[in-house]
């Protein structure tokens, strides 16, 4: 050891650094007594922050128009957003549950609708040719007036009312038009109370008609 500092010597040194080595070690044993390995996570009240990712294309559905729908999430959940132009979104909360909320709010709206899925929407606008529902954030689709109900529809107000919540399938996607049916999921449920009556047998129980 190079040693500049006149009446420090080499003895001196090695017993410093002894002593340094012993409190290290002494603290160490210490800490190990309140937690001996690091924990699996942090305190739900803790900040918290992740990154995901979304397609590029839907970048300007989280902004939204003036920057209104980013505005509103981070109002909303008390998380900031920072979102960069390839889709990569890093959100920070102060604690878990913000974090979490603002994720699950923009999960929501980059969610595409799924043909063969069925969704609880709300009737948002009605014509005569059908009714428009809101499915996902920022998506509605349109139930033509010929998959409202199994009879033939002749006004559609007969039916619906805006802000009525429906059950609806979808039936198909087709560049970002989104075809709904009610109708659908009505004959679905009559075939399954059909099913379930032949299997109870006329006296509405199986083991009555086998008995027989």
């Amino acid at each position: 050891m190079d040693i500049k500092i006149q009446g420090i010597t080499e003895q001196i040194m090695e017993t410093a650094l002894e002593q340094a080595k012993d409190a290290r070690l002494h603290i160490l044993v210490e800490m190990n007594k309140v937690i001996g390995q690091s924990r699996e996570g942090v305190s739900e009240n803790a900040p918290a922050m992740v990154t995901i990712k979304v397609e590029a294309d839907k970048v300007r559905d989280v902004i939204g128009k003036g920057g209104s729908t980013i505005r509103g999430i981070t109002e909303e959940t008390g998380a900031s957003v920072d979102i960069e132009d390839d889709g990569s979104i890093t959100i920070f909360g102060e604690d878990a549950d913000s974090r979490d909320a603002a994720v699950a709010m923009i999960e929501a709206i980059t969610k595409e609708a799924e043909v063969g899925q069925i969704y609880n929407g709300k009737v948002v606008k009605i014509a005569d040719f059908g009714a428009f529902v809101n499915i996902l954030p920022g998506k509605d689709g349109l139930v033509h007036i010929s998959q409202i109900a199994k009879e033939r529809v002749e006004k559609v107000t007969d039916y619906l009312t805006e802000g009525q919540e429906v059950k609806v399938l979808v039936l198909d996607v087709d560049r970002g038009r989104i075809k709904l049916s009610m109708k659908e999921l009505i004959e679905e449920d009559a075939e399954e109370e059909t099913v379930d009556d032949e299997a109870d047998g006329p006296n509405g129980n199986v083991a009555d008609e086998n008995a027989g």
